[in-house]
């Protein structure tokens, strides 16, 4: 995202009970405000123009799809863009009150968001969210009453769970089993990569070699296992450069990178800037 565009950037509001669904009918955005966001968001589009960034990507928008967007991402929708649809937002305590049965399809989605940002729906598909989505509005309008919040984690918890279908029918992988270890893989990673960057212990905690992690990675992803890690580092690194004051250094400490030059080199050599000049072309938030 260009400097100019972060100097109208807002940071997400507050959500009361860390949930909110709202409904948007042919809805215009009429700037493109950037967005920091402190909550999971979903989008579910039936119909749209115009193109939406998240992070450095730029997506086109044309109905029948599903965004999704983890915490901590930058998000703007370009000047004029148009969508129907749902916008769902909620945070890691809201999800706490949805049974843990759907912990694992909400890691699937959300620990690797940049790698399932856009999901196309058939007809099929968004038939049947956008009916969990209308029905979860529903329930979110209505006045309080004892036990709402969980009913409206019920609700949910089915829609990550369809929405984890979805997203399993396009993935690459040869079998289900291959499918189920990258899962797994990227919810390791997701935990655990401030301690390690090495392929081979997380490949030592699945029980199964690093080449075949690196290539059953690259069957069900199209990237290799130590691409994986390294994004993951890229995304966290770029952060807390864009959002604090902490010296390059410690951010490299707190990355698990022995000597701010290891980290400086790790991150030029994956971004081609230094995280200085990274730094620089960014407005800091809240100082």
């Amino acid at each position: 995202m260009e400097k100019q565009d972060l100097l109208r950037m807002q940071v997400d509001k507050e959500l009361k009970d860390s949930f909110a669904i709202n409904y948007l009918h042919d809805h215009v955005f009429e700037t493109s405000t950037v967005c920091r966001i402190n909550y999971h968001r979903v989008f579910i589009i039936k119909q749209g123009s115009g193109t939406l960034r998240i992070d450095d990507n730029v997506y086109p928008i044309s109905g029948n799809e599903l965004f999704l967007l983890a915490k901590g991402q930058l998000y703007s929708f370009e000047e004029g863009a148009t969508i129907t649809g749902y916008e769902l937002s909620f945070g890691d305590c809201f999800w706490e009150k949805a049974p843990d049965s759907a912990s694992n399809c909400k890691a699937v989605l959300f620990n690797n968001a940049a790698d399932n940002q856009q999901l196309p729906l058939n007809s099929a598909d968004h038939s049947e969210l956008d009916i969990l989505f209308h029905t979860l509005y529903l329930e979110f309008l209505k006045d309080d009453y004892p036990n709402k919040l969980d009913a409206m984690a019920a609700y949910l918890k089915i829609i990550m769970i369809k929405i984890a279908n979805v997203n399993a029918s396009l993935a690459r992988g040869y079998d289900s089993y291959e499918n189920q270890v990258y899962r797994q893989y990227l919810e390791l990673v997701s935990s655990q990569y401030q301690s390690t960057h090495e392929v081979a212990d997380f490949a030592r905690q699945l029980g199964i070699p690093a080449r075949k992690l690196s290539d059953l990675c690259r069957r069900c992803s199209g990237k290799g296992a130590k691409d994986i890690i390294n994004g993951q580092i890229i995304a966290e690194a770029k952060r807390s450069l864009q959002f604090s004051s902490k010296p390059v250094k410690e951010i490299a400490y707190h990355l698990n990178f022995s000597t701010p030059d290891q980290f400086s080199h790790f991150f030029k050599k994956n971004t081609l800037i230094s995280p200085n000049d990274y730094r620089d072309r960014f407005v800091n938030i809240g100082m």
